[in-house]
């Protein structure tokens, strides 16, 4: 799957000073490597942990990133750009380097999940669409994961399209759920491009458009004997599942099978109890509850913990738009330029410098801790930032999405219970050498060095 068949990031897609940056980079002819480092300072009230999504897309938009003649003339129009930079742009194409955590990778706050070393203008132009692609996915993927924990084994799948900020958003969302653990898209467009699960049943307008539940049940289930699913709270749900029963008993001897009930309002905790006695009662054991509207992890949560007979969740718009937690505090910072280490000692908002690496210690597949140290030091744990990257091709080949989700899936299985509960959130030790080299750092900037 290539961006270019849903994502045509336009190379404007940049906040205005990061070209009028670049004009007196170009002009001050500034082209020595600079590496900036992408974290997020700290995790939203709500999270323990991120799990990181969005490389693939990113890799891909820094692959396509160009200005077209289209984009020059607007620009040339602002009277704000010299000719020679205007050429400059005219030929922009990415020739970087990018390390990055292996998408589906679970991290903490003041960890870098993406290291790009450029000449300083390329690095510098890109910025806004680096941060752009891993606030999204990463937000969503986090919030889609909590929702799977939640559902501890039950089926969770994604409804968050019709409400989400965009049409792109929405393909996001359903990448980035999929890639958490979700089993499927109501989006169909997403199903067509990342080859996820398409899955849907029917909306309330359906029920009403015919003169009774049981005619609008048999017309959608002649028409689609293998997939049918009644939504059955359009009047009265209780009614509605007894319809349904009956209905699905006397298919069943035509061979159709129905496979299941949709609950999408009222108290469904005691519903889908009444609901389940009346398909038990009609010797409809095999068919199953799928509960929808107004969902999120906490309510999965307590749905789960009610011992409600519920087998699977639709989740739409409080994943879609991560309601609690719309977004991340992401910072992309210069670390070093020209060799020389970089950091900003604004207050709040103190960075360290060099380019860095994660190592991460795990005992018997359980996480214990991260350190952050220099990008050359050998500590103990896994390294994990790979290079992804180089003269602005790719080092390997692009891992598939089913393969990404497995590793979300691993990942997220090795937190203890303790971080997956929110009663720790871990935050990254320092190495002696990347704390020095902070100290020293500071102390030259301090003095004007």
């Amino acid at each position: 799957m290539s961006i270019t068949n849903w994502l045509r990031p336009s190379a404007l897609f940049t906040d205005l000073y990061e070209l009028t940056m670049a004009q007196v980079y170009v002009a001050r002819g500034m082209f020595a490597r600079a590496t900036f480092s992408l974290f997020v300072r700290k995790l939203p009230p709500s999270r323990s942990f991120l799990l990181f999504a969005g490389l693939e897309p990113l890799l891909e938009a820094l692959r396509e990133f160009r200005f077209t003649d289209e984009d020059l003339a607007y620009l040339e129009s602002l009277r704000l750009f010299r000719a020679d930079f205007l050429d400059y742009l005219r030929g922009f194409r990415f020739t970087g380097e990018v390390w990055a955590l292996p998408e589906g990778t679970v991290f903490f706050e003041n960890e870098p999940v993406v290291e790009i070393t450029a000449p300083l203008p390329e690095a510098q132009i890109v910025e806004t669409l680096v941060i752009n692609l891993v606030n999204v996915e990463t937000t969503l993927a986090t919030k889609a994961a909590l929702c799977v924990l939640a559902a501890r084994g039950r089926t969770c799948v994604d409804f968050g399209a019709r409400r989400t900020h965009g049409l792109e958003a929405g393909l996001h969302a359903a990448r980035a759920s999929y890639i958490a653990g979700f089993s499927a898209t109501s989006n169909v467009l997403a199903g067509k491009l990342f080859g996820i699960p398409v899955t849907g049943t029917m909306a309330h307008s359906f029920v009403e458009s015919f003169p009774s539940e049981e005619e609008a049940f048999l017309a959608f289930a002649e028409n689609f004997p293998d997939k049918a699913v009644f939504l059955i709270d359009t009047y009265d749900t209780l009614r509605g599942a007894k319809v349904a029963a009956r209905l699905a008993r006397r298919l069943a001897e035509e061979g159709i099978l129905v496979r299941g009930v949709r609950l999408d309002s009222g108290n469904v905790i005691e519903l889908s109890r009444e609901v389940r006695r009346i398909l038990d009662e009609a010797g409809l054991k095999e068919v199953r509850i799928f509960v929808s509207g107004g969902l999120d992890e906490r309510r999965i949560s307590e749905i789960v913990e009610s011992g409600a007979p519920v087998d699977a969740f639709g989740v739409g718009t409080r994943m879609g738009v991560s309601h609690d937690a719309p977004y991340l505090d992401l910072a992309y910072k210069l670390v070093e330029y020209e060799g020389r280490p970089c950091m900003k000692l604004s207050e709040g908002k103190v960075t360290y410098p060099g380019r860095k690496q994660v190592f991460r210690r795990k005992e018997e597949g359980k996480f214990l801790e991260d350190e952050l140290g220099l990008r050359e030091e050998a500590l103990v744990g896994e390294p994990l930032l790979r290079p992804v990257l180089k003269d602005g091709r790719r080092t390997a080949p692009a891992p598939s999405l089913s393969e990404i989700r497995e590793r979300a899936l691993t990942e997220l299985r090795s937190l203890p219970p303790e971080v997956l509960q929110g009663l720790r959130r871990p935050v990254p030790r320092i190495s002696r050498a990347l704390e020095e080299l902070r100290r020293k750092t500071e102390e030259a900037l301090r003095r004007g060095d």
